[in-house]
């Protein structure tokens, strides 16, 4: 019995450390690409027309939130385990489908931008 509560414990920790993780890459490229898009606005005002670097700033910032997005995924699988009732796999299932739809669709969206970039004009 102790055992398994201490297991339960480790387990919840490691799911909230993996989660507060995934908060911080994303805060993280959320202050980078910011910083970046502020000295662009200034760069904007300056007469240039920096849309091109607009554009990577995107995928720069989309990768940041997919690879959040996977740690939010794994935090909530490891959660899972210490409740593992229907009722808890059936909210797992959709946060997951959820999340991985918009993965799907932030992925597909910086392949085309990488498929087809607009130059500076």
């Amino acid at each position: 019995m102790l055992k398994t509560v201490l297991l339960t414990t480790i387990v919840n920790y490691i799911s909230t450390i993996i989660g507060i993780v995934a908060v911080i890459i994303i805060t993280w490229g959320a202050i980078l690409v910011f910083l970046d898009l502020i000295r662009l606005e200034i760069s904007r005002f300056k007469g240039k027309k920096p849309y091109y670097k607009r554009a990577v700033l995107r995928h720069r910032f989309g990768s940041y939130l997919l690879l959040g997005l996977e740690f939010l995924i794994a935090a909530d699988i490891i959660l899972t385990i210490t409740h593992p009732n229907l009722e808890e796999i059936a909210i797992l299932a959709g946060i997951v489908g959820i999340r991985t739809v918009i993965s799907y669709f932030l992925d597909k969206e910086m392949a085309y931008s990488d498929k087809h970039p607009t130059q500076d004009k």
